[in-house]
């Protein structure tokens, strides 16, 4: 079941930061079609993504997670973090963490450093941990990146998921703040369920296809996912969770005035809404423009909209993300006043290169 976590006694943790970042190569629908037996109306109809950014060759998670981690310490007045969490898929590597150098290219070597890894809703759950770590008086103030470069682990080749997903990083800093003031985040829902973790999965690489001995094949280095079931859980779960957190602040369906769910598809971010009663246009989306980025699709879909002020103070949001695992958890916020940023590759002017 859910686990219903209330808001903490201690300090509220309170955004004052947020940044995203992409990698400047665009791949668009038609570029995909020209090596996948597929077309730029297929993948619209089915998806809703029009292009996605892509990492360039050598360029890893940690390269992403350090432009977005510094765009949001800048944004938050440039003052240190005394702690870094880095939620992602696709690390640099197995071990160490990715989150330690991130904290070190970022001037902010001995802070603590770690790594969430609850695949597509890492940003919940990490903004959960970065609240208990504000809340119990280890952090004042924390650095929490969502970062994923799914061109590393997606088949080229895999006409199911390479039209779906893309690169990038999004970062908020959270500081120690009082529980009422706007930019506290709070009334959090997380649950799991690993009966399914056949659902999306890449088998090569842990210690279960590592004990076993060989090489893994093609198909296990590669992501796999059941789309059929993964839509249909995702749509329950993310709507169940979104429910259970406006239960326990109290909060209606008509009190969200934005609903920012993780990006994965237009399809499953129309479905929650629908299922939850929320008017289409209150949805945030950049999806069609970035694709499915993983972790860093709540933070990346937040800066996009905040850049375009199309959140604005005293907004009330709802959260809410699913991913593989299964995971899933859910969140509210007012959004408060921040530091305008320019986004380093605005959206409309991209074109393919």
């Amino acid at each position: 079941m859910p686990s219903n976590t209330p808001s903490p006694p201690g300090p509220a943790a309170v955004l004052c930061g947020l940044a995203g970042w992409v990698p400047p190569r665009v791949v668009t629908n038609d570029e995909l079609a020209a090596r996948l037996d597929t077309d730029d109306a297929w993948i619209r109809t089915r998806t809703g993504i029009r292009s996605r950014h892509i990492a360039e060759p050598g360029q890893a998670t940690s390269d992403l997670a350090v432009e977005a981690g510094r765009l949001a310490l800048r944004s938050a007045g440039g003052a240190p973090a005394d702690a870094v969490i880095v939620t992602t898929t696709t690390p640099d590597r197995p071990c160490p963490a990715t989150a330690p150098v991130v904290a070190t290219r970022l001037g902010l070597a001995g802070a603590a450093a770690f790594d969430v890894g609850a695949v597509c809703t890492g940003f919940v759950y990490g903004l959960a941990t970065a609240a208990g770590l504000i809340a119990a008086g280890v952090a004042r103030r924390v650095l929490l990146i969502g970062a994923d470069t799914y061109s590393t682990i997606v088949d080229p080749l895999d006409r199911t998921n390479a039209i779906i997903f893309g690169d990038g990083a999004g970062a908020v800093v959270l500081r120690a703040g009082a529980v009422d003031e706007p930019g506290a985040v709070g009334h959090f829902d997380l649950g799991s369920d690993g009966a399914h973790e056949d659902l999306i999965t890449v088998a090569a690489g842990g210690s279960r296809q590592r004990s076993t001995g060989g090489e893994p094949t093609h198909t296990e280095r590669h992501f796999a996912m059941r789309g059929k079931e993964v839509y249909r859980h995702a749509v329950t779960r993310m709507a169940a969770s979104a429910r259970a957190t406006l239960e326990q602040a109290g909060w209606k369906t008509d009190d969200v005035d934005h609903f920012v769910p993780h990006q994965a598809n237009l399809r499953i971010l129309h479905s929650v809404a629908d299922d939850l009663g929320l008017p289409r246009e209150r949805c945030v989306a950049n999806v069609d423009a970035v694709g499915n980025t993983g972790a860093a699709s709540i933070p990346l879909a937040l800066a996009d909209a905040a850049t375009r002020r199309r959140i604005c103070p005293g907004d009330r949001l709802l959260l809410t993300a699913f991913g593989g695992g299964l995971t899933w958890g859910s969140c509210l916020m007012t959004w408060p006043e921040l530091a305008p940023h320019p986004s380093p590759h605005p959206q409309p002017e991209r074109t393919t290169r």
